[in-house]
C-alpha cells in the first residue's frame, strides 16, 4: 500500500475549536485521502481515512448532535 504524501496538505482546524486550543485536532483533505492530526503536535502521527470513511464518521456526528439537542 502506497502511503499519501500529506507533506504539502493545508491543514484546518474546526471553527467549533475552543478558544484555547487545547482540544482540537486538524484536518486536510485530498483527492483519495483524508488526514486527522493533533493541532498541539504537527509532526506527530497521521490518522488517515478514505474520503467516503470521514463523509460517514462526520455525517454520523452532525446527525447524533441534532438527535441530542432535540432538533
Amino acid at each position: 500500500m502506497i502511503t499519501p504524501d500529506l507533506g504539502r496538505a493545508v491543514w484546518r482546524k474546526s471553527r467549533r475549536s475552543s478558544a484555547s486550543g487545547s482540544n482540537c485536532v486538524e484536518v486536510a483533505e485530498l483527492a483519495d485521502v483524508v488526514g486527522v492530526r493533533d493541532s498541539k503536535d504537527p509532526v506527530g502521527p497521521v490518522l488517515r481515512f478514505s474520503p467516503y470513511s470521514w463523509t460517514s464518521f462526520t455525517t454520523g456526528l452532525r446527525d447524533a448532535m441534532v438527535v441530542s439537542s432535540g432538533s
